[in-house]
């Protein structure tokens, strides 16, 4: 599925906090210490981040949130250190009230008692994605338990980093079950070589639609042709393995184990003390995480992914 609004090609650290989830002053820090490097400046001198940069910064996030410290982080992907997988203790304070009554008091013991079962869920959180991690001795541990669950039995190397970062990014704009589905679209790539050269060949067809291309050029209208082509086939060798059946159990199996999400609570971020729990950039809309994702595409490569669309919409609508 491509975008239907034309992506920025970078996008400036406050757009990139807000798609990460964090915030430009802990990007700023992430530069500090090494563990991102520094990107490109615009022509105001200010910091612009690309595709890549993006994927660093979530892989980040994701570790970050693991609990993971950031040295460690920075160790990882430097390829100097050993993980640890060590997770830190929460320390609980006393708090203190001025209420004058029995009923202050209470009122304060209840809001301390949602906020330790908050941070007790957070831990067991992280405790499971450290622990997924490990199981998966890689980087597809960070993704969600729907995700990586439908990726266990692949052959060994048969997933390419460039899928997880697909993966990465379709979970942080669709979610779990979004990225679930797109899944099987590696599943069956990785279990069909000839499917998996002939998507590297496309892919190559379509970055060589660099700048210095034009809209117009007739290679434009060929590769477009031979994304089209290249989709059809993929999609029979989906429907011919059953994973497109597979869809239908994890919409099942979804609207099982999240029956209220549809009635989140309206202080949905808060951890019962008023202050934010962090993860209240979960939920930012699909099309706002799209505006704020940077793809570095030409014109001549947009124009193209349209031509792609129109084909199969034509297709659709004549069938």
């Amino acid at each position: 599925m491509f975008p239907s609004s034309v992506p920025p090609r970078q996008v400036k650290i406050g757009d990139a906090a807000a798609f990460v989830g964090t915030t430009p002053r802990a990007i700023r820090h992430y530069h500090e210490i090494g563990l991102l490097p520094e990107p490109v400046r615009g022509g105001d001198g200010r910091r612009r981040y690309g595709y890549e940069d993006m994927i660093r910064l979530l892989w980040i996030r994701r570790m970050a949130d693991a609990g993971i410290a950031l040295d460690a982080i920075r160790d990882a992907f430097a390829d100097t250190a050993q993980a640890d997988s060590d997770t830190d203790t929460v320390a609980v304070t006393d708090t203190d009230t001025d209420a004058d009554t029995d009923d202050g008091i209470a009122d304060t013991l209840e809001r301390l008692a949602e906020t330790l079962l908050a941070r007790e869920a957070e831990l067991r959180r992280q405790r499971t994605a450290v622990q997924r991690m490990r199981t998966e001795g890689s980087r597809a541990g960070l993704l969600s338990d729907l995700v990586t669950s439908r990726l266990k039995g692949l052959p060994e190397g048969s997933l390419r980093q460039a899928d997880l970062d697909s993966l990465l990014v379709t979970e942080r704009i669709f979610g779990p079950l979004g990225a679930a589905v797109q899944a099987g679209r590696f599943i069956a790539l990785a279990t069909h070589p000839d499917l998996r050269r002939e998507s590297d060949r496309v892919d190559a067809a379509e970055e060589a639609l660099d700048d210095t291309v034009a809209v117009d050029d007739p290679r434009v209208a060929q590769v477009a042709a031979e994304r089209h082509a290249f989709e059809k086939a993929l999609h029979t060798a989906i429907e011919d393995s059953g994973l497109a059946e597979g869809d239908d159990a994890l919409f099942d199996l979804w609207d099982t184990s999240h029956p209220a999400s549809a009635d989140e609570d309206e202080d949905e971020g808060e951890d019962g003390t008023g202050r934010s729990s962090g993860r209240e950039h979960e939920t930012m809309s699909a099309f706002e995480a799209i505006g704020k994702m940077p793809y570095d595409f030409s014109p001549a490569r947009l124009r193209c992914m349209e031509l792609a669309e129109e084909l199969a919409a034509h297709e659709s609508t004549a069938s």
